[in-house]
């Protein structure tokens, strides 16, 4: 069920450069999000701007959401100037999130790949499986968080308090792995085939459109189920003004509707 309500601000804080955590309260929401969705926020109370800002569900706490936001524009810009005790007309949770299923083989390898700003939904995906089954998820969960470089990595201290297997990968080798998060990968993968381990593998990911080129690719390659969560400017949220529409191979889909998490082999990177 999706809802529209009037939320409150509980925190607004900034946790590395031009990157914040807004906590807000909202228990209808809460109690009802799944990882992979996402809300569409009135940043103002005026007019401008017109639109909401679409953010994935970063976690949940409770009667609380977190999420996760970039300043990359006006409306980013407004929302960080938001203060604690202010209300902020939101309306979730919407879209499609991720599928369990495709990883509930016995001893299944949940690999998680986030690429940027696309740690956002997989904190609470790690949340999630946590809590389902902490110790098989703890012994079977890795994550792989990349970023251009260590100063920009998020959420890995966050992580590390409920993953055994959190590694990092930086463009520029200044933390972890040196290169794509997406190499990285390939290195686990390669591994993990030859300890004939590959058929019981699962790839959840969220980042930027090359990245998912290439795990697609991968997936293809190593034969493994792999869900995307993408990333596009969703305007409206609701599938109506069709501004988020990708490629797939059984036509044009929409990301807020459809979406935003779609099989890696649906998609067809030529549309």
């Amino acid at each position: 069920m999706v809802f529209q309500t009037q939320a409150k601000l509980i925190k607004n804080v900034e946790v590395i450069k031009n990157c914040y955590t807004i906590s807000l309260y909202c228990p209808q929401i809460a109690r009802s999000a799944e990882p992979g969705q996402f809300l569409e926020i009135k940043v103002s109370d005026n007019l401008e701007p017109l639109l909401r800002r679409p953010l994935s569900v970063h976690r949940v706490r409770g009667d609380n959401i977190e999420l996760l936001y970039e300043v990359v524009g006006k409306g980013t810009e407004i929302l960080s100037r938001r203060k604690t005790g202010e209300y902020l007309d939101i309306i979730g949770p919407l879209g499609n999130g991720f599928d369990y299923a495709i990883s509930n083989t016995h001893n299944a390898i949940r690999i998680l790949v986030a690429g940027g700003m696309g740690i956002a939904p997989l904190v609470f995906l790690a949340d999630k499986l946590i809590k389902r089954n902490k110790q098989y998820a703890q012994r079977n969960t890795t994550i792989l968080i990349g970023a251009r470089t260590k100063n920009q990595i998020l959420c890995e201290k966050e992580l590390r308090k409920l993953l055994y297997d959190v590694k990092t990968a930086t463009d520029d080798g200044s933390r972890g792995f040196r290169g794509k998060v997406t190499d990285l990968l390939e290195v686990i993968l390669k591994r993990n085939t030859q300890r004939h381990v590959q058929n019981n593998t699962a790839i959840y990911a969220c980042g930027p459109r090359p990245m998912f080129q290439a795990i697609s690719r991968l997936s293809v390659l190593y034969n493994i189920p792999a869900q995307l969560s993408l990333e596009e400017y969703m305007a409206c949220g609701i599938g109506v003004c069709l501004g988020c529409v990708v490629g797939t191979k059984t036509g044009y889909k929409r990301v807020c509707k459809e979406g935003p998490v779609f099989n890696a082999h649906e998609l067809n990177w030529q549309r």
